[in-house]
């Protein structure tokens, strides 16, 4: 066993007459206790022990009783007192990595270790192996350190940054589900000009088809009396009366010019409805969820095709388009943006006016501006119009959402998005994107590391 030598030292150093010779005697004892009321008040509980077993311990400062309520000399009779007290879920990873000290001659833990209340105090414990002069391990001194504050603040913290995820997670489904009630929206709101798009083309078709059955029967009333004619089955003189009031009725040459115009126009109907369904694919572009090079040109006049309706009555459309490369994208988003400018384009035009659509190439970027002749944005609105909910329009009007998530897009395309506007003179939003995002967005990123850090 171990024991805590403890030294008494009085106000008067009184010296043995055999050692007057020796002046330094006194400050050394002096000094001695000065070594060890600094080690006893020290944050920090210092201790050794024995270099192998049990790591029975040799020495613990006095801070021990203010730390862990133990007197050292509790501790020093217990040879298994350090193990015996920390935790049980703690002494695994101890035991396992005990016999690397021997190796690197330092090791640092941290670990749980009970006091005399019962409770556990977190402790980082750095252990350093003393050797001789020979290389042979003499002792082990370890410093304690209550690090109980620290590990509550870290478990405060790690809880704070699961929260935080948590909502990171429910902020990015809101924002999927918002982006898809936007969608909607907008379907909803172009449903009723689409439906009128295809109505009109269907109704005509329909009707030349009705005429056309019309024709078709007149065409086989004639066949049966050409057959009765060809067969004998009436006098001649009955046989040319019914031939000249079926050509007479039947207006033949009316009949056949007009056979072909209904079939062109209904061929023309029909391309018409094809286009559309093909523009609300292209719109949509089902079943490309990934990144795809796109022709940003076949994207404009698809969502040009779908807002018809809601465009034709009022807006010119003035196209005004470069030589575009083929950009990488997600196709279907950036058409949701094209939408929403479009539309909003149109409903700031209160009689008639004129929508341009611009596209031009710049080095390593591509940008589409649309610009209307509408009422314009006042000024105290333009830093505000791509906040969520933030709308100018009447109640019911408008939800507020479709230029923020359209400012989400383009920035998650590498992109920036810009406005420029004034009451009474029109607005003008112009998109830049990278012909290749992905460069972009890991400059963006490596820059925002780099940030970190500085």
């Amino acid at each position: 066993m171990g024991h805590c030598d403890v030294f008494e030292v009085s106000p008067v150093c009184p010296l043995p007459a055999a050692r007057q010779e020796a002046p330094d005697f006194c400050a050394l004892i002096k000094a001695n206790a000065r070594y060890r009321h600094i080690i006893g008040n020290t944050p920090a509980i210092i201790y050794s022990s024995v270099p192998s077993g049990d790591f029975r311990l040799t020495f613990v400062s006095e801070n021990a009783s203010r730390v862990l309520g133990y007197e050292p000399s509790e501790m020093l009779d217990d040879p298994n007192f350090w193990f015996n007290h920390i935790h049980p879920d703690d002494t695994a990873q101890i035991f396992s990595s005990l016999a690397m000290l021997f190796v690197e001659d330092q090791r640092i833990y941290e670990y749980r270790f009970r006091t005399s209340d019962g409770s556990y105090l977190w402790m980082h414990d750095t252990l350093r192996l003393i050797r001789d002069p020979d290389g042979t391990p003499q002792e082990v001194i370890g410093l304690m350190t209550d690090i109980t504050g620290r590990k509550e603040m870290e478990d405060t913290l790690q809880r704070q940054a699961e929260e935080q995820r948590k909502l990171i997670e429910q902020l990015k489904m809101a924002q999927a589900q918002l982006m898809q009630s936007e969608k909607l929206a907008s379907i909803g709101q172009l449903a009723a000009g689409v439906a009128h798009e295809i109505n009109n083309p269907i109704g005509f078709v329909s009707a030349n088809l009705n005429t056309l059955g019309n024709y078709v029967a007149t065409l086989l009333e004639g066949i049966q009396l050409h057959q009765c004619l060809q067969g004998g089955a009436l006098p001649a003189a009955m046989a040319q009366e019914q031939l000249r009031s079926f050509e007479q009725r039947a207006d033949l040459v009316f009949l056949s010019e007009d056979v072909t115009e209904l079939l062109a126009e209904s061929n023309e109907g029909l391309q018409r409805v094809r286009n559309i369904v093909q523009s609300l694919k292209d719109f949509s572009r089902i079943g490309e969820s990934n990144w795809q090079m796109t022709d940003l040109h076949r994207g404009l006049d698809s969502t040009l095709n779908i807002a018809n309706n809601e465009l034709k009555y009022k807006v010119s459309i003035v196209k005004q388009y470069g030589d575009l490369p083929l950009i990488k994208c997600l196709a279907s988003e950036l058409n949701q943006v094209f939408m929403n400018l479009l539309v909003n384009a149109a409903q700031a035009i209160s009689e008639r006016g004129t929508v341009t659509i611009c596209t031009a190439r710049e080095g390593d970027k591509v940008s589409v501006s649309i610009s209307d002749t509408g009422h314009g944005i006042a000024p105290e609105n333009l830093n505000r119009i791509f906040e969520p909910f933030f709308t100018t329009k009447p109640v019911g009007s408008g939800t507020g959402l479709g230029l923020s998530l359209s400012y989400g897009i383009v920035k998650k395309h590498g992109g920036d998005i810009r406005v420029s506007s004034a009451p009474g003179c029109g607005t003008t939003f112009t998109i830049e994107l990278p012909i290749d995002p992905a460069s972009v967005l890991a400059q963006s990123s490596a820059m925002e590391t780099t940030g970190e850090a500085s």
